[in-house]
């Protein structure tokens, strides 16, 4: 019996970053307690959900019964329609009133993640405090939980509409909250709910990747900071035995065993499971309940399509990034895709053809110097601290704009700067430096901010004023923004797994940019099993799992790159050179 399943509570939260499982992990738990006589609802509340593709049934924003499980609903809160909602009402009072720009930078400050979540949170609120709505119900099942940030939004004190109406602060977060006081009491109850053990567990599931290790310690971080400390944790998709000893799969589970060895601190004392990775995507309620035990069958039937995908090297976007002689290349993605690997091998093969190239990161769990251990002739390598950044840039917010505030407006606003948000708007500051050298020379970026942050100082129109506060209005002057507008000049590259949900994350990340006229010039499909041409049955079938989300990609890509899964890690230069 895993741990995660012992004794369970009636209310089950699964989180962890996208890609990492979830999802089948919410489904199969649903459908294991289901199948034990109990009486399940199943909720997401994820952006990336497919709960109704696992199950091969219409499920909605309503309780639907699933078809052949008797006991067990399901759900599917839209995330996107819930956050639509929260924008009408708020803008909707305004619109014809207020300048259409002033319009723009509200509905903005209303487009981020942040209004996202929540906006979502209230929508299930009542799924954990509304005995009506829940009472028929021994277990609610959760894919994805909000995050500490979020909670503590909703336990901050002081009034929201008045702090947003008078000014007081940017919004970026709190904006979703105004006029939301009537529901403070609802609210209260569910972080009730969320922090008491008895009757909540919390499960952080992640995969044996540095990244995914990293962000369900931050969350853990976080949730402890609010009391919400029940947790468990999933390692999922574990290289099993039966893919063979060949070399590509002895070196994968070795790397994942070298993770496992070395958890973070906050990780190591939480009760842990190990679930298999399967041959073939978990879809399907045979998948689902195969997937909580650790025989993974293989079978032929899709072998055949493991090697339909041409070969797609990176070779081919760096040798049309060389033709233009010059230019700003930004890779961006969810963490964990290989954003550094990728930014890395880009730089060093332009340099080794003798171009001066400037890679630098935004990331702040980037190691580039750890990547490349060594140096590379005409390659110059620098870190925007994001740390540093964002404790300057709070800093010179709370003591302008805070300084006039009440204690519980100082409150409001120190809660605002935590967000998301904030980070990238401070190593914006910073990284419209690094812009301009593209006018001369390559620049490669490992990560940048995302369409939502450059939209966000676009539409207020602060950064811009600096800007020509500070450089005067000369011929011919440009914005950095307009500058990664500017396709000639800039390149963005967008990289993912070849994976259902790190696609679907990538896509949403392509939107967010297309809607601040930065259109993605390049998709890279990092890691790709079916590209390294694996021998075993059991890696071939994992193989052709792969390849609908590869012709998603090549639907979304102008141009496109799939780069093989690599045996070793790739870090140094040789590796390194291996993926071009």
């Amino acid at each position: 019996m895993y741990s995660f399943l012992s004794n369970p509570p009636r209310f089950l939260f699964f989180t962890g970053k996208g890609g990492v499982g979830k999802t089948s992990i919410a489904c199969a738990t649903a459908v294991h307690l289901a199948d034990q006589g109990k009486r399940v609802l199943l909720v997401s509340t994820d952006p990336a959900s497919n709960v109704g593709q696992v199950f091969d049934c219409a499920i909605g924003n309503a309780i639907t019964p699933v078809p052949d499980v008797p006991g067990l609903c399901a759900m599917e809160i839209d995330p996107e329609a819930a956050a639509e909602a929260y924008r009408e009402r708020i803008v909707g009072p305004v619109r014809g009133l207020l300048p259409e720009r002033e319009i723009a930078s509200i509905t903005e400050q209303l487009s981020g993640s942040c209004t996202t979540e929540v906006a979502s949170f209230d929508e299930f609120t009542a799924l954990l405090t509304d005995e009506e709505l829940i009472g028929d119900y021994d277990h609610v099942v959760f894919d994805t939980a909000p995050t500490g940030h979020t909670i503590r939004l909703l336990q901050l004190p002081g009034n929201w509409s008045d702090f947003l109406d008078a000014g007081k602060g940017d919004a970026s977060c709190l904006g979703p909250l105004a006029g939301l006081d009537k529901q403070r009491s609802a609210y209260a109850g569910a972080v009730s709910a969320l922090q008491d053990s008895s009757s909540t567990r919390l499960v952080l599931v992640a995969r044996a990747q540095a990244g995914a290790l990293d962000e369900i310690a931050r969350t853990k971080s976080e949730l402890d900071q609010i009391g919400i400390g029940s947790g468990c944790v999933v390692i999922n998709a574990v290289l099993p035995d039966a893919a063979g000893d060949e070399p590509l799969a002895a070196a994968v589970r070795h790397r994942e065993q070298g993770m496992l060895d070395n958890l973070p601190v906050s990780l190591a004392s939480l009760p842990m499971d190990l679930i298999s990775l399967k041959p073939i995507n978990v879809m399907g309620l045979s998948a689902l309940r195969a997937l909580l035990d650790d025989d993974p069958q293989t079978s032929g039937q899709a072998v055949a399509a493991a090697d339909e995908v041409a070969d797609l090297p990176l070779a081919s976007l760096i040798n049309a990034i060389e033709a233009g002689g010059h230019g700003l290349v930004m890779c961006m993605g969810k963490g964990g895709v290989g954003k550094t690997t990728i930014a890395s091998a880009i730089a060093i093969a332009l340099a080794e053809r003798g171009h001066p190239v400037h890679l630098t990161t935004t990331d702040p769990a980037a190691h580039l110097e750890q990547t490349l251990e060594g140096s590379v002739p005409h390659l110059r390598v620098t870190r925007i601290d994001p740390v540093q950044a964002t404790r300057e840039y709070r800093d010179h917010v709370m003591e302008s704009k805070g300084a006039q505030l009440d204690d519980a407006g100082r409150a409001n606003l120190a809660e605002d700067l935590r967000s998301p948000c904030t980070e990238e708007v401070a190593v914006f500051r910073q990284f419209s430096a690094v812009i301009r050298e593209g006018r001369t020379g390559f620049v490669i970026v490992d990560t940048a901010p995302t369409g939502h942050t450059l939209l966000l100082l676009d539409a207020a129109g602060s950064y811009h004023r600096d800007m020509v506060r500070q450089m005067g209005k000369a011929d011919g002057f440009r914005t950095p923004m307009m500058m990664l507008q500017d396709p000639e000049l800039t390149k963005v590259i967008l990289v993912t797994l070849p994976e259902q949900t790190p696609v679907l994350e990538a896509s949403i990340l392509k939107a967010d940019l297309d809607r601040a006229g930065i259109h993605p010039w390049a998709w890279v499909v990092n890691a790709s099993i079916q590209a390294a041409h694996p021998e075993s049955a059991f890696l071939r079938l994992r193989a052709a799992s792969e390849t609908q989300p590869i012709r998603q990609v090549g639907a979304l890509a102008p141009r496109m790159a799939v780069v093989p899964l690599q045996a070793h890690e790739p870090v140094g230069l040789p590796a390194l050179r291996t993926l071009f």
